[in-house]
């Protein structure tokens, strides 16, 4: 195996395709197969052939480790001498030229290498430590904002190397590179090695890095105690017997995104729909200012509305408190603009998650969560610290979503008049290297077809055309379309042959959008929530056949439609046929069941059944959760997936015994594994 790796290693160091990165980790894979020799002369190969490389005390750095480890002080010096040559202010280099000259024998060139480096960082105090990552944080964020989004991450990589507990600037700088494109996301750096990143993503980015509902649940646990807070202070507590005469239960949605906005454009039919015999509804809306279309549609939908965006939780929680809210519901969960402390107040009895965030809240505080049999399957329940509660499908639909009237053609559309169209309009952060490289593979077996995508940043297309170029497909193939307002881009949908989604962060809202056009969507569903809404979705549009459970059958499916244009043309003709009476836009149906759902919350509550959110353990789940190489490989059957948990977990309770876990996990020998 090692010999393999070298001998690769070499190859694509001869021609150039070595990169830095690339030679850390093949020297890294050497070292721990036991070839010390090989990576060391993987270094002197690499060092030798790129000596203007900016980054090339950070090699001669990495070689002298190995010298030091191989017991060869005098070569790690050498080593040494040459990284502060090329980089004076690489402290890390001094720590070990000094260990490597007392290693020699020479104790007093070791506190002069020492001294030289104290002398260096004379200034650096605590105080201006902290004052250092604090305007660094304010630079990433007029960076970001400007939409400067490399600079923004080398600025929030500077900061963390001063301070990596600001896990808000961690969580920005890896949904950036997500954002970027940059594969891999994570990159090891000063202070902040790969646990620790792993530690640090933002629950919705993570969803989009790894399909992994464990660790998902985890996540999302620790990061809720990390920004609100292990305990809230709570509004005094309401018993079932303080509204023991309730008969028209008080609904109060929660939301930044009641406009155009995603959210928005899936639940915009749902309030005018409600039964105003069984139900009274109020928004509270603490989003941006500003006046839409929608918005105002949406508003004049409600029995009341209230802009909560300027008050302050305390303020919030006692108006809503004061308005009597019998079940509250999050439609943000863990996504900009969502006011979850707000929620941990409790200002209503019962608190329920549904369709802003695709995955469980880990809060103490969040009663339900409303999915369906797909997304949350029976007996995966404890992926999710909330009680499960089904809809038929558990995203909303508005049937009343504008299109434009006129599609454009292919070629006002920038598409090639013949040839084979797939697109994904999903985001680019949902785009991973794996799944971009099996759209490559799609491409390379049907001559003449394109992928469509959604334009973003020059760079960021230009970093995906060169990743199909080295992938031996021409960067012409790759087509990036305007962003235009919904009905526009509803009617161009049309021109697109085959909808291509994204893993593990599927296509949501868009999904909803391409089969109202009757654009077929091929999807791949995993073990996670947001993994699984398109194949909720395409199921209850009457399209089971085009939901994957393996990649491999993804790209051959992918390929095998490349080639058949009848049987297109046939999806499209029964998604038009079905569109009258799929569940999926049946969105009389999903309002009736939401009522029923909800009705059965507040028996609960007045049975004295309010479910206890599950949060045993997650530490600990945390901590195996991180260890998991998603971007090797991200997609794993359930049993395997099971088996790996498994595993980790006993490894971990063999070093720290832990009171024994009573998650509600499937037995290894049963049909679901």
């Amino acid at each position: 195996m090692t010999q393999e790796v070298f001998l690769s290693a070499v190859k694509a160091l001869t021609e150039g395709r070595l990169s830095l990165q690339e030679l850390f980790g093949a020297a890294d894979t050497l070292h721990r197969g036991g070839a010390v020799e090989q990576a060391l002369q993987l270094y002197h190969l690499w060092i030798g052939l790129n000596p203007d490389h900016h980054l090339l005390y950070a090699a001669c750095f990495n070689q002298a480790v190995l010298h030091t480890a191989s017991g060869k002080p005098d070569q790690a010096k050498a080593a040494l001498e040459r990284a502060i040559e090329h980089n004076p202010d690489f402290y890390p280099a001094y720590i070990n030229l000094g260990g490597a000259n007392e290693a020699l024998g020479s104790p007093d060139g070791a506190v002069e290498t020492w001294n030289r480096l104290v002398s260096r960082l004379s200034q650096v105090t605590g105080h201006a430590v902290r004052m250092k990552a604090t305007a660094l944080k304010q630079i990433a964020r007029v960076l970001q904002d400007r939409q400067q989004s490399v600079a923004a991450e080398d600025t929030l990589r500077q900061s963390l190397e001063l301070d990596n507990t600001q896990r808000e600037n961690a969580e920005h700088m890896l949904a950036g590179r997500m954002a970027q494109c940059r594969w891999p996301v994570v990159v090891p750096f000063e202070g902040m090695d790969h646990l620790t990143q792993m530690r640090n993503f933002s629950p919705l980015s993570l969803s989009s890095y790894t399909d992994d509902p464990l660790l998902h649940l985890a996540s999302a646990w620790e990061h809720s105690n990390k920004m609100f807070g292990r305990r809230i202070a709570r509004l005094p507590e309401i018993r079932p017997e303080d509204r023991a005469d309730r008969t028209r239960l008080k609904i109060g949605y929660v939301s930044s995104d009641l406009k155009a906005h995603a959210v928005g454009y899936l639940i915009a039919e749902i309030f005018a729909l409600h039964d105003r015999s069984k139900v009274e509804i109020f928004a509270y809306y603490c989003g941006p200012a500003g006046e839409d279309p929608l918005k105002q549609r949406i508003r004049g939908d409600f029995d009341h509305w209230l802009d909560i965006t300027g008050m302050n939780d305390d303020a919030a929680a006692q108006r809503i408190r004061d308005d009597g809210i019998d079940i509250l519901v999050d439609l943000n969960g863990h996504t900009k603009g969502a006011r979850t402390k707000l929620f941990g107040m409790r200002p209503a009895p019962i608190n329920v998650n549904w369709l802003g965030y695709p995955g469980t809240m880990g809060t103490a505080y969040h009663h339900y969560i409303i999915a369906d049999d797909w997304i949350i399957p029976p007996g995966r329940d404890m992926y999710c610290s909330e009680k499960v509660m089904r809809l038929p499908c558990y995203q909303a639909n508005d049937r009343q979503r504008a299109v434009a009237v006129q599609p454009p053609s292919r070629a006002e559309a920038g598409l090639p008049e013949e040839g084979m169209i797939y697109c994904c309009f999903n985001s680019q952060q949902k785009i991973t290297r794996l799944m971009f490289e099996r759209w490559v593979a799609i491409l390379a077996a049907v001559p003449g077809s394109v992928l469509w995508l959604l334009e973003t940043s020059d760079e960021v297309q230009e970093r995906l055309r060169a990743h199909a170029r080295q992938c031996g497909i021409e960067s012409e193939r790759l087509i990036f379309g305007r962003r235009l307002p919904s009905p526009e881009h509803l009617a161009r949908m049309t021109l697109a042959d085959l909808f291509l989604d994204t893993f593990p962060y599927g296509a949501h809202t868009t999904a909803s959008d391409a089969l109202w056009m009757s654009v077929p969507i091929l999807t791949l569903s995993g073990h996670s929530f947001a993994s699984r809404v398109a194949g909720s979705l395409l199921r209850s549009a009457g399209l089971p056949e085009l939901v994957c459970s393996t990649p491999e059958q993804y790209v051959e499916t992918a390929i095998a439609l490349g080639h058949d244009p009848a049987k297109l043309q046939a999806y499209r003709k029964q998604l038009r046929d079905a569109k009258p009476n799929a569940v999926m836009f049946d969105t009389n149906l999903l309002v009736s069941r939401l009522e029923g759902l909800f009705a059965e919350m507040w028996d609960d509550f007045r049975s004295g059944r309010l479910p206890c959110p599950d949060l045993r353990n997650l530490d600990t789940y945390m901590d195996v959760g991180v260890e998991h190489p998603v971007e090797v490989v991200d997609f794993v059957p359930e049993d395997e997936y099971f088996a790996r948990w498994r595993k980790g977990l006993a490894a971990l309770d063999h070093l720290y015994p832990i009171p024994a876990d009573t998650r509600m996990w499937p037995a290894p020998d049963t049909e679901n594994g």
